[in-house]
């Protein structure tokens, strides 16, 4: 439909001329990535009152705490001094890592904020699937024509004061939102309907020797034979 901007993969590659680039790896443990956006952006989650739809500008995301089924990531000013948005995503497996920042985006109308979908951090093989409120969702998931994720229950979305700490009422409700998905139909599924999980990190290897097959029993016959061989030219002499 002309109602509808391009594709949300093409928006995730050219978003508003949208520069993005990644801090050292140093901020490989919360992922710190600096994101310019060249238009405003709606974001979900939990906001400083004003907030839900990001201006143009550059930002700050960061994993402020993570779960084996869930993250909390964080959106700060440039200079990091404020947090706009405290953010529940679920991570979402992709097959193929990339060596820059990936964003993605949701499809909206035409002179409507694009809507953040997902955020993928160089090298990683799974990215953060961001949750919507559900009223929310379910007008995404039927303007994009593809699922959204939302929280069931009702959470705060607005906060008077920046959120500092993991242990905050409105992170520890999002930590424990139950998590679903609307489609464009507006039914609720499962989100394991639409999220591939991260595969186990556990990787299979061989078993183990046992203790007494090291090298130093190996170290200790070449240095034998390297005995015997020195008696056995001691002799000929």
């Amino acid at each position: 439909m002309k109602l509808f901007k391009a594709a949300t993969v093409v928006c995730s590659l050219a978003l508003m001329g949208m520069a993005l680039t990644s801090t050292a790896r140093a901020d490989d443990w919360n992922k710190k990535t600096v994101m310019t956006f060249s238009g405003p952006v709606e974001i979900p989650g939990v906001h400083l009152k004003g907030w839900a739809v990001l201006p143009a500008g550059t930002y700050v995301f960061k994993i402020l705490d993570s779960q084996s089924d869930r993250h909390i990531v964080q959106i700060f000013n440039q200079d990091e001094t404020i947090v706009y948005a405290t953010i529940l995503a679920i991570p979402n497996y992709r097959l193929k890592a990339t060596d820059k920042t990936v964003v993605t985006f949701r499809e909206r109308p035409a002179g409507e904020p694009e809507a953040l979908r997902a955020w993928f951090y160089p090298g990683a093989n799974w990215g953060e699937e961001f949750v919507y409120p559900k009223a929310r969702a379910m007008v995404l998931a039927k303007q994009a024509n593809a699922p959204v994720l939302f929280t069931k229950d009702e959470t705060v979305v607005e906060v008077a004061e920046p959120i500092k700490s993991a242990d905050h009422v409105a992170v520890v409700e999002l930590k424990a939102a139950p998590v679903m998905a609307a489609t464009p139909a507006g039914e609720e599924v499962a989100l394991t309907e639409v999220v591939t999980a991260p595969p186990d990190q556990a990787v299979a290897t061989a078993p183990a020797l046992p203790t007494t097959a090291s090298s130093i029993p190996l170290f200790a016959l070449f240095g034998l034979l390297a005995l015997g061989g020195n008696c056995a030219a001691a002799k000929r002499l």
